[in-house]
């Protein structure tokens, strides 16, 4: 048996009928960018995640550089984050000229280690970015606390919400829990659209204009541009129509994945240490485990046709393309280890019973020998 690492394509079909009909309705309207599909699902998302403000972009990518200039983020500031959420938050202040700060994660769950945030701030830092990796919620709330306690109150937050789509922290959904947010719909994500998406949410009304206008050539009307680093990166109206099926299927979507990582935490506890243990609030996005002997469990589940990947392989900080860039990168030893051990394993609402039973299998005769 082969056990694709995700295979969007199940996902949709569920859907099909509708997102047929969504494509048919988009076709026949004559209207292909920032029509009435857009502006529907922007309020719809916006409902989700108990935000005021959806704005519609690109990609994920997009959103984050957006996201990261409405908070008036230039050239030569200090952007604290983690180093181990696939470099997206890198390229973004690549772009902006802005210089990464990295600290430390949880040897736990891996995410943002909030006790390490106060202690890299400098005169420099404009805004932290809390990525809520895996499925799992950044403690926003707890970081807001400790940055006001010690009189950062200007610094601003960013949710970085790409993974984690109707996640929550203290039952309040990602996104509405900084000062803004953004999201990719890349096709694998919790909501995914057939092709790139992104978003930015936010509750206040000044960021909300400033993404409204970077996102078109930072218009302030048609040919007027008024606002300096104004991009083209407008999301489709097939893109918007397909979504806002999906998004009604969102809550089922996601209760089927946190059904399989229950699953797998069952089939691997014991054997390899689960990060994304389940828990309250998290969607299950990947299913991620760690061992010393990573590579050779790894070529065990592929001789079995199990296919698997690593979340990720190389820290920011290592990137080839950061080397020469100005950075400040502080001790990080549990991402560091983690990046040596982890390993994801196929976990998406389309996956069949017989693929988790062979998963299972496969652990228990020849994975539990190995270890």
């Amino acid at each position: 048996m082969n056990v694709l690492f995700n295979l969007p394509l199940r996902e949709n079909e569920l859907f099909r009928a509708e997102i047929d009909k969504a494509i048919a309705d988009v076709l026949n309207s004559g209207y292909y960018l920032l029509g009435n599909h857009v502006k529907g699902f922007e309020q719809e998302f916006a409902g989700f995640c108990e935000v005021d403000h959806c704005i519609s972009v690109g990609n994920g990518t997009d959103a984050l550089e957006i996201a990261l200039r409405a908070l008036g983020v230039v050239a030569g500031d200090e952007v604290i984050t983690v180093a181990n959420a696939g470099g997206y938050t890198m390229i973004a202040c690549n772009i902006i000229g802005a210089v990464p700060v990295y600290v430390d994660v949880n040897a736990g769950d891996l995410l943002l280690d909030i006790d390490q945030v106060v202690s890299a701030v400098s005169e420099r830092t404009k805004c932290v970015v809390a990525t809520h990796l895996y499925g799992q919620a950044v403690d926003v709330t707890g970081l807001r606390a400790q940055l006001d306690a010690a009189g950062f109150e200007h610094i601003k937050i960013l949710e970085d919400c790409a993974q984690a789509h109707g996640a929550r922290l203290n039952d309040q959904p990602v996104g509405s829990l900084a000062d803004i947010a953004t999201f990719s719909f890349y096709p694998t994500k919790n909501l995914g659209a057939l092709g790139d998406g992104g978003a930015v949410v936010t509750n206040d009304d000044e960021l909300a204009q400033a993404c409204l206008q970077l996102r078109q050539y930072g218009w302030s009307s048609k040919y007027a541009c008024t606002l300096p680093h104004g991009r083209n990166s407008r999301m489709d109206e097939l893109q918007a129509a397909i979504l806002r099926v999906k998004l009604k299927h969102l809550p089922d979507l996601n209760a089927k994945r946190v059904a399989v990582t229950e699953f797998l935490d069952a089939a691997c506890r014991g054997i390899v240490e689960v990060v994304t243990k389940p828990k309250s609030g998290s969607v299950g996005h990947l299913f991620v485990v760690r061992h010393a002997r990573r590579d050779e469990i790894r070529a065990e589940l592929s001789r079995h046709g199990i296919a698997t990947d690593i979340h990720y392989p190389v820290l920011d900080n290592d990137h080839e393309v950061m080397q020469g860039q100005e950075m400040r990168v502080l001790a990080m030893p549990q991402a560091v280890k983690a990046t040596a051990e982890i390993f994801s394993l196929p976990c998406y609402a389309g996956i069949r019973s017989e693929e988790l039973d062979h998963i299972q299998q496969v652990f228990d005769l020849y994975i539990s020998k190995i270890v």
